[in-house]
């Protein structure tokens, strides 16, 4: 299963998003927080600190792989290479 922890507005998620739709995976997303910062749901907000370490947004979880990573541009490589 793949989750992805972003913003709506935010152009990097954004970006996370439109691959992960390009290449027909399925995923699960939470909206921690709004692109400038603000918290908008407590719990998840708390499992993306967790789970990464870092408040950075997109963050993506492949629980598959045991691989999680910040950066659109590395979590576009990441899904071409694994679900291309």
């Amino acid at each position: 299963m793949l989750e992805l922890y972003q913003a709506e507005g935010c152009p990097y998620s954004e970006k996370a998003r439109q691959k992960l739709s390009d290449l027909g995976v399925s995923y699960v997303v939470h909206n921690p927080r709004t692109h400038d910062g603000d918290v908008l749901n407590e719990q998840t907000h708390e499992e993306l600190t967790a789970l990464g370490g870092e408040d950075q947004i997109p963050f993506l979880v492949d629980h598959a792989r045991g691989k999680t990573m910040y950066e659109s541009d590395d979590i576009v490589d990441y899904l071409d290479e694994h679900y291309g």
